[in-house]
């Protein structure tokens, strides 16, 4: 499998993610300049947390229109997966490859913690590692992460089944029903606040997120030998 990093001007995650796939889980793995326009060889995307282009007009709304979006757009429509982390999944709602905005922390104030987060659902590539209604620990780092949309696009995603991971024992920052993290209807795009690159090597004490990246390996193992 090869996965690859989408790298805007002001990201600061990226090689964290590229440590895992590349050197925990020994993938290919190429960092993607926000610029290209050919990302046929990949298997993943991932966009990584930081903050892109300075987090100018809101977080997101700049790097929607870097080229390699486009790109990114045509990845998912042909059904092949995309994750994006933290700010990544603020790009991801920009975009339009999933629904709701995440806007400012409820309390205004960044938030630097780990949290508990629930795995709502455990049947997608991204989340088979898991149980349903397991409750793992992972790493949050975010000034506008606060999920939110209208009640009528909140409800298609509850009754829809998009809902992946929420807030277990409290709620950090505001996200309505507790929403940590989100699929499309298809389950190939995934976007999420948590941090599971932060939580992948056994050295940190904390290994919770590791799974994720493990689960899609092991799904994608599996279609190829079929």
């Amino acid at each position: 499998m090869k996965f690859g990093v989408v790298v805007f001007p002001g990201s600061n995650c990226d090689r964290d993610v590229a440590f895992v796939t590349r050197d925990l889980l020994g993938q290919q793995t190429r960092m993607v300049w926000h610029q290209e326009t050919d990302i046929d060889d990949l298997d993943v995307v991932i966009l990584p947390g930081g903050f892109s282009y300075g987090d100018y007009l809101r977080c997101g709304a700049i790097a929607r229109f870097s080229p390699v979006m486009q790109q990114v757009l045509s990845h998912a429509q042909k059904g092949k997966f995309v994750i994006g982390i933290c700010n990544g999944f603020q790009v991801l709602t920009e975009v339009g490859l999933l629904p709701g905005a995440l806007i400012k922390n409820r309390d205004l104030h960044f938030i630097c913690d780990q949290v508990l987060i629930k795995v709502e659902r455990a049947d997608l590539p991204w989340t088979q590692g898991y149980t349903d209604g397991e409750i793992i620990t992972l790493p949050i780092a975010h000034g506008e992460g606060q999920f939110y949309t209208d009640y009528k696009t909140l409800s298609k995603i509850e009754d829809n089944g998009q809902v992946v991971f929420r807030y277990a024992a409290e709620n950090p920052n505001g996200s309505l029903n507790n929403i940590a993290g989100i699929c499309n209807t298809q389950g190939n795009v995934l976007g999420m606040m948590p941090h599971p690159e932060r939580a992948s090597d056994s050295m940190l004490g904390n290994s919770d997120g590791l799974r994720l990246f493990q689960a899609l390996l092991e799904k994608m193992a599996t279609h190829v030998s079929v």
